[in-house]
């Protein structure tokens, strides 16, 4: 039998469509100058897709009832909780989940953090999430909290913050806080700012004349929250947590069709 192979030599085969792309492709992939021209362009087309549509939005948040800037005192606690690192533990931010809404309570509008610099949504929850923990618990139940975690959650794993309750604060500056945060674009007005220092005290007071604090700030939240005499740090960031989640009133919200 002969060794000879009688078969004829088949025709070579026609490249595809996706080895003729890759043999393309191939000449970016040999050329860095190439490559950095096309991923510019690339990067650069995505930009403008994104970007310039919001030149046309007059404001892209949706407006909400309810939401205002916070009190004196608020901000002063919500500085208190970021120096403290709150947001490390805890987010503020309900995502529109069936799990986390029946959890927390109804999904976070943009329009709550619309006055936070910077805003606290955080990436991690070690606690639970505070976006709607206004209200759910008493004042009490906050300083029990702050002075040993443990003796209300067991499983906490929260470090005890008892020296906020021993660290008096003077309202000396928080109009300067409030200017920068104007600065910044939170609207408080001329008439805010020089109320600032009476409305601060005046939060933590229930004995004081209040009605033009809550003229200023609907719905701020009067008390003397950790029952001492004095305002301390605790006081303010009570304020701040019995505040948050409660501006909106969700039983008659309803959410922007177009956005």
């Amino acid at each position: 039998m002969s060794d000879v192979n009688t078969t004829p030599n088949e025709p070579a085969q026609k490249p595809t469509k996706t080895q003729r792309f890759l043999a393309k492709h191939a000449i970016l992939e040999r050329s860095p100058t190439l490559l950095l021209i096309f991923s510019f362009l690339v990067v650069s087309i995505g930009g403008i897709v994104e970007i310039a549509p919001l030149f046309y939005l007059e404001n892209t948040i949706e407006e909400v009832d309810g939401v205002r800037p916070y009190s004196p005192l608020e901000l002063t606690g919500r500085d208190i909780y970021v120096r403290e690192g709150c947001y490390v533990c805890h987010s503020q931010m309900i995502r529109p989940m069936r799990d986390e809404v029946e959890r927390y309570g109804h999904y976070s509008l943009a329009a709550e953090s619309m006055y936070d610099h910077p805003f606290q949504w955080g990436s991690k929850r070690t606690g639970p999430d505070l976006a709607r923990v206004g209200g759910r618990y008493s004042d009490d139940w906050h300083v029990d909290h702050f002075m040993d975690p443990q003796s209300v959650v067991p499983e906490s794993i929260m470090p005890k913050y008892a020296f906020l309750a021993e660290t008096t604060i003077n309202p000396e500056h928080v109009a300067d806080l409030m200017r920068t945060h104007r600065f910044v674009g939170v609207p408080y007005t001329d008439e805010m700012i020089a109320a600032a220092e009476a409305d601060f005290r005046n939060q933590g007071d229930p004995d004081s004349d209040w009605d033009d604090l809550v003229a200023r700030y609907p719905n701020a939240v009067v008390s003397n929250f950790d029952g001492q005499p004095q305002l301390t740090e605790m006081d303010a960031l009570i304020a701040y947590l019995q505040m948050l989640g409660t501006l909106v009133d969700f039983s008659t919200f309803t959410p922007d069709a177009s956005r």
